[in-house]
């Protein structure tokens, strides 16, 4: 399911929210990565990276679903650090994407917004879906605290 929105640039929003808190993560490590690629339906399609640098910062998921692209990567490699992270929104057409995406896809009416997550690092991790989520949990220490 491609979210819906009545607000406009709301995806475009969404995308940029979440790549402000990516920007805090540079100096994290991949914890984990999960990728679950359905062969029937794109939608069930998902890739989620958990981003972590210790107990005094707060973890980071990354979830992506309905992928339209996936760079593969050795599994099992984790945890590697970050050499750089961002997520860019990719719009629809007519509007142009930014010249570095030129070309990821094959681009249509059909194609709705989406974004672009790039990882650099010993393992690189380059996917472009539909649907992006950022979970940023409190830190161990933040967490450790009673209110």
């Amino acid at each position: 399911m491609v979210d819906e929105h009545k607000a406009t640039d709301a995806f475009k929003n969404r995308c940029t929210n979440a790549a402000l808190t990516l920007e805090s993560c540079s100096s994290y490590f991949i914890d984990r990565i999960s990728l679950n690629e359905s062969t029937e339906d794109r939608k069930d399609n998902t890739l989620d990276v958990w981003l972590r640098e210790g107990p005094w910062k707060p973890d980071v998921v990354i979830s992506l679903s309905n992928l339209h692209s996936v760079r593969p990567w050795e599994p099992g490699l984790a945890p590697i650090f970050i050499d750089g992270i961002s997520l860019i929104h990719l719009p629809k057409l007519p509007s142009p994407w930014p010249a570095e995406a030129v070309g990821r896809l094959d681009r249509s009416e059909d194609l709705p917004e989406l974004v672009w997550l790039r990882i650099t690092g010993p393992l690189e991790v380059d996917a472009v879906a539909a649907i992006v989520t950022v979970y940023q949990a409190q830190s161990d220490d933040a967490a450790s605290v009673l209110r």
